[in-house]
């Protein structure tokens, strides 16, 4: 896997996780983002001797989740950019592919949400369940499909709170689950993916936007081959 490097300085950078790829490292030896851009960096290290770079992650895309992340490259950027995420102050807007059609054009979407660790799966539930946490996300729809296999939608998410698994959920609670997503589809949206072809869950961060940590710049990352079907 070549890195596909949106942006690069002495602080951070920004880049492309494909489709499949772990963010970072878990028990087995699958390729993730860390490990890649930390040989990345040892690389343009001009000694031998060099210690081994630091690389931290500010957030996560689910595997089957492709598109634009940003890493810190010291702990103290690490710490600034982690705290501007607790606060909500970096945009996260991703692209999807729906099946079904959302019943307005732009709207809002607010569920608690509740984790279940050994599963690895979340599930919608009511306010003030215990361990529930509030997620909200804005959208737009983009353009609207109609096919032999039933109507898509292609739609424009801002992520407001970065739940686990969070618009897979909220867009499956909905009744309208993303394209080729095996886990929380339904059984509809699963015969719609296998007869369409679809592998691959249709999601993609597409950009991401927030002052930068050390010059308090206003900075942009985004991708220029947007999802498609």
């Amino acid at each position: 896997m070549k890195l596909e490097i949106l942006y690069e300085d002495a602080y951070l950078l920004a880049c492309v996780k494909p489709y499949g790829v772990l963010s970072q490292g878990d028990k087995g030896n699958d390729e993730d983002m860390i490990t890649k851009i930390k040989h990345y960096l040892y690389d343009q290290e001009e000694s031998e001797q060099a210690e081994e770079p630091y690389v931290a992650a500010i957030h996560r895309l689910d595997r089957p989740v492709g598109g634009v992340m940003v890493f810190a490259k010291t702990p103290e950027v690490a710490a600034k950019l982690s705290d501007m995420q607790q606060d909500g102050e970096i945009a996260k807007y991703y692209q999807a592919v729906i099946t079904g059609e959302l019943p307005d054009f732009e709207g809002e979407m607010v569920d608690y949400l509740l984790r279940d660790g050994k599963t690895n799966t979340t599930k919608v539930v009511k306010k003030g369940e215990k361990g529930a946490k509030r997620a909200e996300l804005y959208y737009e729809v983009l353009g609207v499909m109609d096919t032999d296999d039933g109507t898509l939608s292609y739609v424009l998410i801002e992520l407001v709170t970065g739940r686990h698994h969070q618009i897979r959920v909220q867009m499956a609670h909905a009744g309208m689950p993303l394209l080729g997503d095996q886990r929380y589809g339904s059984e509809e949206s699963r015969e719609v993916s296998t007869q369409l072809g679809i592998r691959t869950i249709r999601l993609q961060a597409v950009k991401l936007a927030f002052c930068h940590p050390t010059s308090g710049k206003r900075v942009c990352y985004e991708l220029t081959d947007k999802l498609t079907l």
